[in-house]
C-alpha cells in the first residue's frame, strides 16, 4: 500500500508519463480509495500471497477466491486507516525495531533471518515487500494501542471481584493452617466498650505485625474456642472452616495476619500459619543505607571515592556512626534526613550497580565505594525479609484480563468508527457499473 497526497489525476499523468519511457507493461492498478490514500492491486497481491503462504505452512484451508479477495481487501482498508491515524500521531518504526520485530519473527519459527528469507522467496514473496508489509502491521498496532487505551476505563471494584473469582478457583482444593484470636464484646455493650475492643484488636494486630507470637497473645487475651490451644485450629479447607473465618481469608499466604473484622460475638483476628496446595509468590525486600556523594566542578570521582573511604573507615573503626555521616555528607536528601535508610524495597527498583550491591552484600557489612549514575555510594544491607506478595499477584492478574477484554471491546468499536467515517470508493468496480 503506498501513501497518496496527490490527486488520483496526478497518479495518471505519473503512470502516463512512465509509459512514455519504458516499454509498454500492465501498470499498477488503484483498486480502492480510502480517504487520501490508495490501495494499489500490488499490495492485494502480495497479501494474498503471504495469506497463502501462512495457511499452506499450517495446513490451514482457505475460502474461495472470491471470499478470500474480499477478506483481504477489508483487512486493507483497515489497515490503511490505522496507517493515517499512525501518521496524524506522527509514529515512525525505524530499521533497528523492524529488523528486532523480523529476527522475534524468525525465531518463532526456529529459523534464521536468512532461512525465513529463502522461505519468503520459494512463495514468490519479496523479503523487501515482507519487511515493508511488517513496517505497517506495527505502526498500525501502535496507532490502534495509543486511540483504544484512552478509551478504556476499568473500576477498582472491577479487579476486586474477579480477583475473588480468582481466588475461589485457586483455592479449590487448598487446605490453611489457621490460628485464632477473639476479643469477645457482646451486641447489646455500649459504644464504649465496643470501641475499646477494637482499639485492643488493633492493637494486637500491630504487635503481631512486628513479630509479636501470636501463640503467646491468644493465650493472654483471646475468649475463643481455641484459647487454651494458643488459637490454633489446625489444617482446614476453606469449606470445613467457620463461614466468618472463610469469607475473610482471601488470597493471602503464609504468614499474613487477618483482621480485625466483626461478627456478633466480638472482634477475631486470624493468622495463616501456613497453606498446601497454593501457589503462592514471595519477593524479598532489603533495608538498606547508604550515603551518596555526587560529582561536580570542584569534586571529581577521585575526590567522591576518597571521601566516601575516609567516611567509611570512620565508621568501621566506631568513631562515627552510618546515621552520623550520612547526615553530614549524603547529598540524598530522602535518606539522609532517616540516617541514610532507604525502607524496606525490592532491589528492582533501584539502578543495575546498586541493585547488585544490595542483593549480593552480606547483611551487616558496609560496601566498598561504588559508582552509579547518580554519584558515588557506599551502602550497607539492615536486613532482608521475604514477603507474600500472592494478593497482589491475583489483583495483577484480574487487571491483565479485564485490560484485555476490554481492549479487545473497544478496539473493535473503533475500527468500525473509524470505517463509518472513511471515504472509501472501488473506481474499478464503479466504472463496471457506470
Amino acid at each position: 500500500m503506498k501513501k497518496w497526497k496527490s490527486s488520483l489525476l496526478g497518479l495518471t499523468l505519473w503512470s502516463l508519463a512512465a509509459g512514455s519511457i519504458a516499454a509498454p507493461r500492465e501498470l499498477d492498478k488503484v483498486v480502492t480509495i480510502v480517504n487520501d490514500s490508495v490501495i494499489l492491486q500490488s499490495d492485494v497481491d502480495a497479501m494474498l500471497k503471504t495469506v497463502q503462504m501462512n495457511a499452506a505452512r499450517q495446513n490451514q484451508p482457505l475460502p474461495s477466491s472470491d471470499i478470500l479477495s474480499e477478506q483481504v481487501m477489508e483487512k486493507l482498508i483497515i489497515e490503511t486507516l490505522q496507517l493515517q491515524q499512525a501518521q496524524q500521531f506522527g509514529i515512525r518504526i525505524d530499521d533497528t525495531r523492524l529488523d528486532q520485530a523480523i529476527n522475534q519473527i524468525a525465531a518463532e519459527r526456529n529459523m534464521t533471518v536468512a532461512q525465513l528469507q529463502q522461505m519468503l522467496v520459494d512463495n514468490g514473496i519479496s523479503f523487501a515487500v515482507f519487511r515493508e508489509q511488517m513496517r505497517r502491521d506495527i505502526t498500525a498496532s501502535e496507532a490502534r494501542t495509543i486511540q483504544v487505551r484512552r478509551r478504556i476505563n476499568i473500576l477498582p471494584q472491577e479487579v476486586d471481584t474477579l480477583a475473588e473469582q480468582l481466588e475461589k478457583q485457586t483455592q479449590q482444593g487448598v487446605s490453611f493452617n489457621i490460628s485464632h484470636i477473639q476479643l469477645r464484646v457482646s451486641e447489646d455493650a455500649s459504644s464504649a466498650e465496643k470501641s475499646e475492643a477494637l482499639s485492643q484488636a488493633t492493637q494486637l494486630v500491630k504487635e503481631l505485625n512486628n513479630g509479636a507470637d501470636f501463640a503467646n497473645l491468644a493465650y493472654s487475651y483471646s475468649k475463643g474456642p481455641k484459647a487454651l490451644q494458643g488459637g490454633e485450629w489446625g489444617w482446614m479447607r476453606k469449606e470445613e472452616m467457620p463461614t466468618i473465618f472463610a469469607d475473610q481469608i482471601k488470597s493471602g499466604g503464609k504468614g499474613a495476619i487477618i483482621g480485625p473484622f466483626r461478627s456478633g460475638v466480638g472482634y477475631h483476628i486470624l493468622k495463616i500459619n501456613d497453606v498446601q496446595g497454593l501457589e503462592t509468590i514471595s519477593v524479598t525486600e532489603v533495608n538498606a543505607r547508604h550515603i551518596l556523594v555526587k560529582t561536580s566542578v570542584i569534586m571529581s570521582d577521585e575526590g567522591a571515592q576518597r571521601q566516601l573511604e575516609k567516611a567509611r573507615r570512620a565508621i568501621l573503626a566506631g568513631e562515627q556512626s552510618f546515621a552520623d555521616a550520612a547526615q553530614a555528607l549524603s547529598v540524598d536528601p530522602g535518606s539522609a534526613a532517616n540516617g541514610g535508610e532507604l525502607g524496606w524495597q525490592t532491589p528492582d527498583i533501584y539502578v543495575p550497580e546498586f541493585k547488585d550491591k544490595v542483593e549480593t552484600l552480606p547483611t551487616g557489612m558496609i560496601s566498598e565505594p561504588f559508582k552509579t549514575v547518580h554519584g558515588w555510594h557506599i551502602v550497607e544491607v539492615i536486613e532482608r525479609r521475604d514477603v507474600d506478595r500472592t494478593d497482589a499477584a491475583v489483583k495483577n492478574r484480574a487487571y491483565r484480563i479485564l485490560f484485555s477484554r476490554k481492549f479487545n471491546e473497544e478496539a473493535q468499536a473503533w475500527l468500525q468508527e473509524l470505517r463509518a467515517g472513511a471515504y472509501i470508493e472501488q473506481p474499478e468496480n464503479a466504472n463496471d457499473q457506470g
